[in-house]
């Protein structure tokens, strides 16, 4: 790895971490598309290497949370229950089934696409009244659903419950630091299982530590300025502008996912 690439990648975590915590969306969802298309990571390494950004950037935010006492509901500990098998899981299909970049543009639409739906139209109806919150047991089968789905993307399970949640009526003052904490241990397990598949399968399997961390350092400190500039920020604008960042980064992989292979 050359260091114009170690900085682009800090500076990639960075940027968007100031852009989407104050909104609280996961900046792994972006930067993944990053990793792809600019950074060239390859296929299937670009997962890890994408949990190492939630590792590195997840604990101030937590720690913050835990000077609280929030990182010790009922609500966070039925996350992390669902989506951290639900994440190996995930990292097992990713490996073996859909390891090349073709199929998983297709995955990456499907991710981004409800992502950037949710927040436009959260951006343009604000007033929107909320559905019944769900019962416990519909959030665990959701739990290992998301966490299945975040280990092949690289996102961790919390960042796709939190949309399905807060839509359902859960107050995000739950929701955020539930969903944070589900993120950071499901990219740690998510993470050491690529890993162990990497000893014993071929293939670009491990991710690119170096990378990773830079990321996440930058992701560490945009995070904090995010946080410091909320106050400050248009929040109905930058929910606009990831929504339709995120709904035409899917639309650009899902027309290149249903293109025919040569």
């Amino acid at each position: 790895m050359t260091w114009q690439t170690g900085l682009t990648g800090f500076l990639a975590g960075l940027l968007i971490s100031v852009v989407t915590s104050p909104v609280r969306v996961s900046g792994a969802v972006f930067l993944l598309p990053v990793q792809l298309s600019i950074l060239h990571v390859p296929n299937p390494a670009v997962t890890p290497t994408n949990m190492l950004y939630n590792i590195v950037a997840g604990p101030g935010a937590l720690a913050r949370y835990r000077r609280n006492g929030q990182l010790t509901s009922p609500l966070a500990r039925l996350l992390i229950v669902g989506t951290v098998p639900g994440v190996i899981l995930g990292a097992i299909i990713r490996v073996f089934a859909i390891p090349g970049p073709h199929v998983f543009r297709l995955v990456a639409a499907a991710v981004l696409l409800p992502l950037g739906l949710w927040l436009l139209r959260r951006a343009l109806r604000p007033g929107i009244a909320d559905r019944p919150p769900l019962a416990r047991r519909t959030i665990l089968g959701l739990s290992v659903i998301t966490g299945a789905v975040g280990g092949i993307y690289g996102i961790g399970g919390g960042s796709i419950l939190g949309p399905i949640l807060a839509g359902r009526g859960t107050p995000m003052t739950q929701i955020a630091p539930a969903a944070l904490a589900a993120t950071f241990v499901t990219s740690l397990a998510g993470a050491g299982t690529y890993g162990i598949l990497a000893l014993t399968t071929t293939g670009d399997i491990a991710p690119h530590w170096t990378l990773g961390l830079l990321c996440g350092a930058g992701g560490l400190v945009g995070g904090y300025l995010g946080a410091r500039l909320q106050p400050h920020l248009p929040e109905r604008a930058l929910r606009l502008l990831l929504g339709a960042l995120a709904t035409t980064l899917a639309a650009v992989y899902l027309f290149q996912g249903l293109q025919p292979q040569h």
